[in-house]
């Protein structure tokens, strides 16, 4: 079959390497002139298999408001909120109280985590990829015993689903990170032994020149304008070239795999999804001192901060933004970045020098991506993955390409199905 995936990310380029690898004809539409330069670009740099939760959290909505208002807190409103800042929110609550759900939601996003590094670890053996990527491990901090305690739940759950994890001393984490020497408030850590790490960016472009060099036909620079459609099958893709050319492709499948953009392809076809672009920021710079760095990723619980190694340099993350499309960067953002890194691995890079960076994470109100058929039997959805997209691009690419192929998918996907917010 030709199948035309639509976007260019690390979703939509996994995407169409498990779709070439089972023998079809694949096209890739991606508006940027690179693959991965919007939301894969600049994340945390964490491969979580063991952390994916749902956004919809009840225990986090009686912390949230605080945040809010908290001058280094994570999580940040513009104010006054857009409209769709305002329905985000209030479909996010309705979710998070609905009895039962973020812990089946948790357990079925963490099961498709399990599938997703399996599936890494073969594609990484399968190519010859450059991208700063391993598997030592992610470490969550505990800055409080509260933090601790909470911990020790998770270990039971991920224990559970067959998980590796562990709940470690300060003496431990400090074991393991020998290069965490700063003061930050420390009571220990839950480790998730086999959480990677790798530069989604690099890893994106890599990846879209493996699948160029096998026969897939990418597309930069071009924009998806909308479907064509009848009652049953997408007949038609309508797209855009830099030079203002519009063109009409044909397939016998579509995937859309567009992020926050997705929502304006299934619209017209009568599927709405209310996906929302959820903003964060990081830095990435050179390491003046690799002893006194990270060694793999450690999630700071004191700022919410990410700090992961990718060989030479070090990748720094946080917060959690409803601002819509905003690409503003503010200084304080940074700097609570700096705070975090300084009070962990003080003297690890001159972090006045980095690189920023901001984005959009497309986020669903409860939480679990959007995979799965569309309003037409040849239209698939792999979209919506939130802060996870890295993390589960691996997994959700190959139960696609399962469904397309009429397979019984390797994860059940009734947590991820593209009507649920119809129901």
């Amino acid at each position: 079959m030709h199948i035309i995936v639509i976007g260019g990310g690390v979703v939509g380029m996994t995407t169409a390497y498990e779709l070439n690898r089972r023998g079809h004809q694949v096209t890739v539409l991606e508006r940027h002139g690179i693959a991965g330069n919007e939301t894969s670009k600049g994340n945390a740099a964490q491969r979580s298999y063991g952390v994916v939760y749902p956004w919809a959290d009840p225990a986090m909505v009686l912390k949230a408001l605080p945040w809010i208002f908290k001058r280094d807190g994570p999580l940040k409103l513009r104010v006054p909120p857009s409209v769709e800042t305002f329905k985000f929110v209030i479909a996010s609550l309705r979710y998070a109280r609905s009895p039962g759900l973020f812990g089946l939601n948790k357990r079925a996003m963490l099961r498709l985590g399990i599938h997703s590094r399996q599936r890494f670890l073969a594609l990484e053996q399968e190519l010859d990829l450059n991208f700063d990527g391993d598997h030592k491990g992610l470490l969550h901090l505990a800055s409080t015993p509260e933090a601790l305690e909470s911990y020790r739940q998770t270990h039971q759950l991920l224990n559970e689903l067959g998980i590796a994890s562990r709940i470690l001393t300060p003496e431990q984490v400090r074991e393991a990170e020998p290069g965490m020497t700063g003061n930050g408030p420390l009571y220990g850590a839950l480790s998730y032994d086999t959480d990677g790490t790798g530069d989604c960016h690099l890893f994106s472009r890599d990846l879209a020149e493996a699948c160029e060099s096998r026969g897939v036909s990418l597309r930069y620079n071009t924009e998806t304008e909308h479907l064509l459609s009848d009652e049953n099958r997408v007949t038609g893709v309508v797209a855009r070239n830099k030079d203002g050319k519009a063109e009409t492709l044909e397939a016998d499948a579509v995937v859309i795999c567009a992020g926050c953009w997705s929502g304006q392809l299934t619209r017209q076809l009568g599927l709405k999804l209310p996906i929302y672009p959820v903003k964060g920021y990081s830095f990435t710079v050179p390491l003046a001192d690799p002893e006194k760095a990270p060694v793999s990723t450690v999630h700071d619980d004191n700022y919410k901060v990410v700090s992961t190694r990718l060989g030479d340099r070090l990748r720094a993350s946080g917060f959690v933004e409803l601002a819509d499309f905003n690409r503003d960067i503010p200084k304080a953002r940074l700097a609570t970045i700096r705070k975090s890194v300084e009070s962990r691995f003080p003297g690890c890079a001159d972090l006045m020098a980095a690189e920023t960076w901001t984005g959009f994470r497309p986020m669903t109100p409860d939480g679990p991506p959007i995979i799965g058929r569309g309003p037409r039997e040849n239209l698939f959805l792999n979209t919506g993955h939130g802060t996870f997209g890295w993390t589960l691009s691996a997994g959700s690419a190959d139960v696609v390409a399962q469904l397309i192929d009429g397979e019984e998918p390797a994860v059940c996907l009734d947590a991820f199905r593209p009507g649920r917010f119809a129901e």
